[in-house]
């Protein structure tokens, strides 16, 4: 690459960034109290996850993503980055989010640059944008089945609290002192926007916001109905507890017997791939025989044919073992 032009498009990210700077300083922000409290209120349309870290480690953050944050805020678009990322508990602000994708995209496109040239190039800046957001969908559902499988421990601390003569108020906090972590830091966010003067159902309603569990929805809708009709929470919380024991023992076994269709899946999906990469390793030229000029009007559409059929089948094989209980 002609050295003039790195020193152009260096040039122009440094004045970029300049400028940048120069409008956060004379613009400024909001007020440090609103901001912090529209963290644990959810007031702003922008979620954010609580963590054990000192609070000034909240502050330090580029301007750069400062200013990208509130422009940004308020958009349908940054409300389902934000609240993705606080389902995954990453760490991430929307714009830091964004920037992430756009790396991992360059990174990827010059990696296959290097090993293979332009094709490969934009095949791994396809593959790269969209890394972080399975990365994202994955640490969703982990932490989704963990909060799930922790739910039956939690509702029995809250069911003896209870009747131990515990508040609920009470009894929420001590699930965020005595139990693990996903549900620990979840009930933690509840207690502290209790206190913050929000009323119980709308923070019980923040927490199903985040953490997207049918199990958590009948635990929530109980909660609230006992509030406004009265009755026995620890014995209703009781019978919702055994419920969703059993529920998770029928996932378990139904996970048992799909394993062997889901690792099916996943093999015969990878196999075309893994034989195309053995094959490139072996003969280049046979594999190369697609991009060129002579043949790629019908090399790439067969690729492409092949690629999606590839996914519809993995697709489809995941749906069906995919059981609703």
């Amino acid at each position: 690459m002609d050295p003039t032009i790195i020193l152009f498009v260096g040039g122009g990210l440094a004045l970029l960034l300049l400028v940048v700077g120069l409008v956060m300083s004379f613009v400024g922000g909001g007020s440090v109290v609103e901001e912090r409290l529209g963290r644990y209120a959810e007031t702003g349309g922008m979620v954010t996850t609580l963590s054990d870290e000192p609070a000034d480690s909240e502050d330090r953050t580029s301007p750069l993503s400062d200013f990208l944050n509130k422009l940004g805020e308020g958009t349908d678009l940054f409300s389902n980055i934000s609240s993705n990322l606080a389902q995954a508990d990453v760490k991430l602000r929307p714009a830091e989010y964004m920037a992430a994708r756009v790396l991992t995209m360059f990174g990827a496109a010059i990696v296959g640059f290097v090993l293979s040239g332009a094709i490969f190039a934009i095949v791994g800046a396809i593959i790269g944008f969209f890394i972080p957001p399975i990365y994202v969908s994955r640490a969703k559902k982990s932490r989704l089945k963990a909060f799930d499988n922790q739910l039956s421990d939690m509702l029995n601390l809250i069911v003896n609290g209870l009747r131990a003569g515990f508040s609920t108020l009470q009894a929420m906090e001590a699930v965020s002192h005595e139990m693990p972590s996903p549900i620990s830091d979840e009930f933690r966010r509840v207690v502290q926007e209790m206190q913050l003067g929000i009323t119980m159902e709308e923070a019980l309603e923040h927490l199903l916001r985040r953490i997207n569990s049918d199990d958590l929805d009948l635990v929530v809708t109980a909660m609230n109905v006992q509030r406004e009709v009265g009755g026995n929470l620890a014995e209703i919380l009781d019978v919702i507890s055994f419920t969703i024991r059993e529920r998770v023992r029928i996932k378990g076994e139904i996970a048992s017997l799909t394993a062997q269709g889901r690792a099916t899946a996943w093999v015969i999906s990878a196999m075309p791939l893994a034989l195309v990469g053995l094959l490139f390793a072996v003969n280049p030229d046979y594999i190369m025989q697609f991009f060129n000029p002579e043949t790629r009007s019908c090399g790439i559409p067969m690729i492409g044919g092949a690629g999606l059929m590839v996914v519809v089948g993995f697709l489809i094989t995941q749906k069906i073992v995919d059981i609703d209980i």
